[in-house]
């Protein structure tokens, strides 16, 4: 087990090729299920789960999945996990579940999971899918978390319904659809400002040596 690689995996999907900030995935779930900090965590944890058991249980089948007909079965494979995840939710925490309606059954074709399923797991061992989906799962959940807090923060004064600004100061056009686009836009620039900088002090250090 080389664990300079597995930790490699981990730290790219979450952050060198973070899916939400840097490749730009799952944008449909990212603007339609972070309109509070919870809705957004519940919706990158399912995720999560649905990404690791899918990507565990195809780096085990890859062998003997025929070529022509591998993407219906990486389908079914996930479908089979998201069902569990929707129908535990629905029995064990009602509200969320009601709250990311059909969000739930459509993370069956998220391009986060399909994408790791067939560019690392169809081609990799087990462990070494299981940090990859860890470290894109987590790089998710994480994005979508941030600009959940945010949205709430500022259009709700709230952060996980716990009120910190109380009534002085409300946005609600940012948990509205128009303040989900300039969320994730403000952190986009944002993150690729700071990624343009790190890589242009690179070159510089590059550069003198």
């Amino acid at each position: 087990m080389n664990k300079m690689a597995d930790i490699k995996n981990f730290t790219n999907g979450l952050i060198k090729n973070n899916p939400t900030f840097v490749q730009v995935l799952g944008i449909c779930p990212t603007l339609a299920t972070t309109t509070s900090a919870k809705n957004a965590l519940g919706m990158g944890v399912a995720t999560l789960f649905a990404l690791i058991l899918s990507n565990i249980v195809i780096s085990l089948i890859r062998k003997i999945v025929p070529e022509n007909v591998r993407i219906p079965i990486y389908i079914v494979v996930i479908a089979s996990f998201v069902t569990v995840i929707d129908l535990l939710m629905h029995g064990f925490l009602p509200e969320l579940w009601e709250s990311l309606g059909i969000f739930i059954p459509l993370i069956v074709v998220n391009c986060i999971i399909m994408g790791r399923a067939e560019a690392f797991a169809s081609k990799n061992g087990v462990i070494d899918s299981i940090f990859d989906a860890l470290g894109n799962g987590l790089g998710f959940t994480g994005s979508l978390f941030l600009i959940g807090t945010v949205r709430e923060l500022i259009g709700n004064g709230s952060i996980l319904g716990i009120n910190i600004f109380g009534n002085s100061f409300k946005v609600p056009l940012l948990v509205l659809a128009p303040g989900a686009f300039l969320t994730l836009g403000l952190l986009l620039a944002m993150f690729n400002s700071i990624g343009n900088s790190k890589k242009n002090k690179q070159k510089k250090v590059g550069a003198n040596k």
